[in-house]
């Protein structure tokens, strides 16, 4: 009887010695279970860690150096991101300078930029499913109507509002990309390209 009772005491304590390594807090995570599915294998462009026996209880792989260090031996220094060559700019593909109108310039952009893809149905159809991607959740399916997320927060204005259904291609692309009112910037997440596909399509809204 006294051995079951020990054997169960220590069952319980091993019990509660787990649950407590799985709680988190301030800076610690918690026990890590399967650490190789927490800490990417992949070079991680913002840190830089040149100790090779970093992370070694971790580490299931047989190259002799632990899990944690991410410093690359092919680049400068070892460092993990390469720097841009001096005095050059970003473009894309299609060799376009980054958006820098001012966040607050709704109105030069509206008078300057003009959207330099073309209106066709394939940008139509691309701009679609944009649109559905990221406005539809606020601005609703066809823009005449909030969607649910618009519909809690309020204060989603109708394309085909007077306020709207007349302001310049440019001043669409410019909200997009920076944001106004309630509307949060999209900028980092939408390339210059897409932007403008959406614009068509919001500008298809505005003629419905």
């Amino acid at each position: 009887m006294n051995i079951k009772l020990n054997i169960q005491g220590v069952a319980f304590a091993l019990m509660v010695w787990c649950l407590a390594g799985c709680s988190a807090k301030d800076d610690n995570p918690g026990r890590e279970y399967a650490p190789n599915m927490y800490h990417s294998v992949p070079y991680e462009p913002l840190s830089q860690i040149t100790d090779e026996s970093q992370g070694n209880w971790v580490s299931s792989i047989d190259d002799g150096k632990g899990e944690y260090y991410n410093s690359n031996p092919l680049n400068p220094h070892n460092m993990t991101m390469r720097e841009p060559a001096p005095n050059t700019v970003r473009r894309n593909s299609k060799q376009w300078l980054p958006y820098r109108i001012h966040k607050d310039s709704f109105a030069l952009a509206g008078r300057v930029l003009k959207n330099p893809v073309p209106d066709n149905e394939e940008v139509l159809a691309e701009g679609l499913v944009l649109y559905n991607r990221l406005c539809s959740h606020c601005h609703g399916g066809t823009g005449l109507e909030p969607g649910k997320v618009g519909e809690v927060y309020g204060g989603v204005a109708s394309y085909q509002s007077a306020a709207v259904v007349n302001v310049p291609e440019g001043h669409i692309f410019h909200v997009i990309m920076h944001g106004k009112g309630r509307m949060g910037a999209h900028g980092s997440i939408v390339s210059e390209e897409d932007a403008w596909k959406i614009t068509r399509y919001v500008q298809q809204l505005q003629k419905q």
